[in-house]
């Protein structure tokens, strides 16, 4: 009888990653309208693009029989980063933030995604038990195209505290994507757009930096929803799944069901905010559990225009709260996130002129 355990994975510590390491995840994962569905199961979303062939086909997105109609860039974003858990994150403390995230092209029913990882950066804590590890992740489909690459920072285990601390290397990130290196997917088209359909007149030119918006509207989570969800993306993180994981017993909500809910929510006063085309910065500020109602605002950060007709960026800032909070408050005076916010997320997304 072979040594228990020999031929299985109990993942990777923070001792055993090495800057410029490489690493091909495995089980590429081929994207359904089944994953449309879910998503919309799961999410109360509604923008138009990827709610609607016809919609989708009338902005240059799909064939007019409906073909090519693209999925939400976060389902792409959600199955790309599932693949990267059970090598970089499956013995996470916390994943603590993202960068130069960028969408270059959308994702559409039959694209078969993989994910490959580079190390960039490592640095020990102080407390000897852990340490955070940068990598870049690169998403290809079928033919070998980019789909969306990102940065992301996870704090993670060691496995014999006594190791040796390696070399601090922090990577240099940008702050944000610049407005010039935004990707508009080919054929989009907003010229002739249906307003209506979208279902709200605000228009890229209606919105100025400094503005916030409260959108109104809040949804409790529950666990069967959030641990549905990150099986859906194959997220194999122990701490969303087993009441053994944590000492409260608790499963932890993930991070990026915390970012779909609230860009859903976000569809009021945001509804024509139709792609989201690059992810700047997020920061999961306080952890989620079931029974925690989420509410959403955003303030608008910059704006700016595009090469393509009729499309212009907004740049915002996307906040989920605990709760809802009137005052659209992000930080207290000490410089620290206020009670009740969850996320922190800068995103740039692409609106009708």
């Amino acid at each position: 009888m072979s040594e228990r355990g020999h031929k299985t994975s109990s993942g990777n510590y923070f001792e055993d990653f090495t800057v410029g390491q490489v690493i091909e995840h495995a089980t590429p994962r081929t994207i359904t309208e089944g994953d449309r569905a879910l998503y919309g199961a799961i999410y109360p979303t509604r923008f138009a693009v990827p709610s609607s062939a016809v919609f989708a086909a009338a902005v240059g997105l799909a064939a007019p029989d409906g073909s090519g109609h693209p999925v939400e860039e976060l389902i792409g974003f959600h199955v790309a980063f599932g693949k990267t858990v059970p090598d970089v994150s499956l013995n996470a403390v916390a994943n603590l933030g993202y960068a130069e995230c960028r969408f270059h092209r959308p994702v559409v029913p039959g694209d078969t995604l993989r994910t490959r990882s580079e190390v960039i950066g490592l640095k020990q804590n102080s407390n000897g038990r852990t340490g955070v590890v940068w990598v870049r992740s690169t998403a290809t489909n079928q033919r070998g195209e980019v789909a969306l690459d990102w940065v992301r920072w996870v704090m993670v285990h060691k496995r014999d505290a006594a190791e040796a601390a390696p070399e601090t290397v922090v990577p240099e990130l940008a702050d944000v994507v610049a407005a010039d290196d935004l990707v508009v997917p080919v054929g989009l088209d907003f010229t002739e757009y249906d307003a209506v359909a979208a279902g709200e007149p605000h228009r890229w030119g209606d919105y100025v930096v400094g503005e916030k918006i409260d959108h109104v509207d809040g949804v409790t989570l529950t666990d069967p929803e959030h641990m549905m969800a990150t099986r859906l993306w194959q997220n194999t993180a122990k701490v969303h799944f087993s009441a053994q994981a944590r000492p409260d017993g608790s499963q932890l909500v993930y991070g990026g069901h915390i970012i779909s809910m609230a860009r859903a929510l976000s569809f009021n006063g945001l509804a024509n905010a139709q792609l989201i085309a690059a992810i700047n910065a997020g920061a999961h500020a306080a952890p989620a559990l079931a029974g925690d109602t989420i509410y959403a605002w955003s303030e608008v950060l910059d704006t700016a225009e595009t090469g393509a007709p009729g499309v212009g960026a907004l740049r915002l800032r996307l906040v989920a709260t605990k709760d809802r909070d009137e005052s659209m408050t992000l930080r207290g005076e000490d410089g620290k996130y206020a009670a009740g916010v969850l996320l922190d997320l800068d995103y740039w997304a692409l609106a009708p002129r």
